[in-house]
């Protein structure tokens, strides 16, 4: 199939097809001497799956690692990928529900309580932490603990939930600050530490230092946590983050 051909077929844009290509996503099987691209059904196959994982919100660069990875299996991934969408289904409904009792609310039809409003919201959250971080936060601390967790975050009112939000931003802030000084012994490390225990609490049952650093750790071993603080402060900000909170734990 040539990639004009791809293109009416799966709607699939030829900018996005050449671009695929480029990335290694999805590669013609041949190229003819006349340099148009032909696509074999395993490449249209492919670019099914790239398109179901593309409407799960996936990057294309973990798409890319999915699919080649060499324990990649078809049909068990589409029973994956079925579970996530009827994920994704039941978190809209649930967010129409959520906007149906707001306007009957509105009406004085309906008396919503605060916490009712962003229960949709908090359990999304949970869901896509869940998808990203389940498996290893499950295999670290066990089950218990992160039921219990969970629990904890869905019954935190609206104020704590800003405030929570808010205190990351602090973390964020200060963490920062304390990298340009390069001591992560030093007051204002100190308070970024404080900040993150803080924040941890929102949502963890109990509070040990030992589960800090277990985490802080956890930071380092996962390039996805890695690049969460990687991102907001700056290069090596996890790593920082890591040896402040050690540090932080032997002072404790």
């Amino acid at each position: 199939m040539l990639i004009n051909e791809l293109v009416k077929l799966s709607g699939v844009s030829a900018r996005t097809l050449r671009y695929y290509d480029e990335i290694g996503l999805l590669m013609p099987s041949t190229i003819a001497e006349n340099g148009y691209r032909k696509y074999s059904q395993k490449d249209i196959d492919r670019l099914q799956q790239i398109l179901f994982y593309r409407e799960l919100d996936f990057k294309l660069e973990e798409i890319k690692k999915l699919l080649d990875h060499p324990d990649y299996e078809v049909k068990e991934e589409l029973k994956k990928q079925s579970e996530l969408l009827l994920k994704k289904r039941r978190h809209i409904d649930d967010l129409l529900k959520t906007i149906e009792q707001t306007i009957q609310t509105m009406e004085g039809e309906l008396k919503m309580t605060n916490e009712q409003k962003f229960d949709v919201f908090k359990n999304n959250l949970i869901e896509e932490n869940e998808k990203s971080y389940g498996e290893e936060i499950r295999n670290k601390y066990g089950e218990a603990k992160v039921e219990a967790s969970n629990k904890k975050f869905k019954e935190m009112t609206e104020e704590q939930y800003n405030a929570m939000q808010q205190l990351e931003q602090q973390l964020f802030e200060r963490l920062k600050e304390a990298m340009a000084s390069g001591d992560e012994f030093s007051v204002v490390a100190m308070e970024a530490a404080e900040l993150h225990k803080r924040w941890l609490s929102f949502s963890w049952a109990k509070y040990t230092k030992e589960a800090h650093i277990g985490l802080a750790q956890m930071y380092l071993s996962d390039e996805r946590f890695t690049a969460y603080y990687d991102d907001r402060v700056g290069q090596g900000a996890t790593q920082f983050l890591h040896d402040v909170i050690v540090a932080y734990a032997a002072n404790k």
